[in-house]
């Protein structure tokens, strides 16, 4: 009698379906009551500093209002993504609204963002040739830059350049700068018309106010007080968000074959734990990176609840760290260049080998 052999068994690669199959259906239950109560709290701890800044030129408070002022264009800019995803409300309309107004102070057009961040990072994460947001080069691409590119690297990718990259790349060269082809081509010109109008009859009126009120100086000065350098401290928190979430020695970027949503949303995404004073007034969940990128459509307030499920179901994979200066440090000394076929992040000194 011939004995019959046993077929091998082939390994279903783990889908992202599986993932989002574990979290509760509670999970997708937005609330229009928790959106305007965490949009009426960023708008005060946003308008409260900048207030503050116009009727104030102490030396020593001025500083500390601009790092408040800086937080409450984050903290709006967190909520208006979130509205952006289409995760804050059930309304569609009410959501690109809210988007739009809480991507104001951040001067974010939100149609360009909705392209570059929800559609191209969020589909594509930590793919190469594909997901832009912290793409690293390879040693061979490091050494065809030139002198000064190669002097902004290092500074971009120094523990003091996160918001100068994201400054450059994403907010001027991916969204601004960027002219989208196809059909969201229109969408965007509105976009980026609408808001740099206003932009600019808000600044042009605080300077004609000022200059009115105190004369030439404050009229150049006023502007920059109220609103430029709230922007700049914005510009930082976000860059060191988005770099804390997806750049680590530990976290891979994958080649075109090897990449599957899978990896990109649970492999190479992090769980950060921060002061809760500093999430529940500001950051709004954003650093529960993980469950955000498994499912974009979970309200923030949801995020704790999905991402505790989905670690239970897989706690070998799910990143989770606390943030500290430490952790931050160890990344942007060790994560320089990558080597794709390798896997792994490279210093300087790969690119003279």
């Amino acid at each position: 009698m011939t004995a019959v052999e046993t077929p091998p068994t082939i390994q279903r690669e783990q889908s992202l379906n599986d993932v989002r199959a574990v979290i509760p259906e509670a999970c997708y239950r937005r609330s229009a009551g928790r959106a305007a109560a965490a949009v009426s709290m960023a708008v005060v701890l946003y308008l409260a500093p900048v207030v503050a800044l116009a009727l104030t030129n102490t030396w020593w408070l001025t500083p500390i209002l601009w790092v408040l002022a800086g937080l409450g264009v984050s903290g709006l800019f967190v909520l208006g993504h979130d509205a952006s995803h289409g995760a804050l409300l059930d309304s569609r309309k009410s959501n690109r609204v809210i988007a739009q107004l809480c991507m104001g102070p951040s001067v974010h057009a939100e149609a360009a963002w909705d392209l570059g961040h929800n559609r191209i990072h969020h589909g594509y994460t930590t793919r190469e040739g594909f997901d832009f947001v912290w793409h690293p080069l390879t040693p061979q691409q490091y050494r065809e830059l030139g002198a000064l590119a190669r002097l902004r690297h290092r500074f971009e990718w120094s523990f003091l350049g996160s918001g100068a990259y994201y400054l450059r790349t994403v907010w001027w060269e991916k969204m601004w700068r960027f002219n989208a082809p196809g059909k969201r081509h229109d969408a965007i010109v509105r976009d980026k018309l609408t808001l740099g109008s206003a932009a600019v009859a808000i600044v042009a009126a605080t300077g004609v106010v000022a200059g009115l009120l105190d004369g030439w100086p404050a009229a150049l000065w006023m502007p920059v007080k109220l609103w430029v350098v709230p922007f700049l401290v914005f510009v930082h928190v976000i860059g060191w968000t988005v770099y804390v979430h997806h750049v680590s020695p530990d976290i891979r970027w994958w080649t075109r074959k090897e990449w599957s949503q899978f990896k990109g949303q649970m492999e190479s995404t992090t769980i950060m734990r921060i002061p809760r004073v500093v999430n529940r007034l500001w950051l709004h969940n954003i650093m529960v990176h993980v469950p955000h990128h498994v499912d974009a459509r979970i309200p923030f307030h949801q995020l704790p609840a999905a991402a505790a499920a989905i670690a239970e179901a897989y706690p070998d994979t799910v990143r989770t760290i606390r943030l500290s200066p430490k952790e931050y440090l160890r990344s942007t000394k060790a994560c320089k260049l990558y080597d794709f076929e390798r896997g792994c992040w490279l210093p300087y000194s790969a690119a003279r080998a």
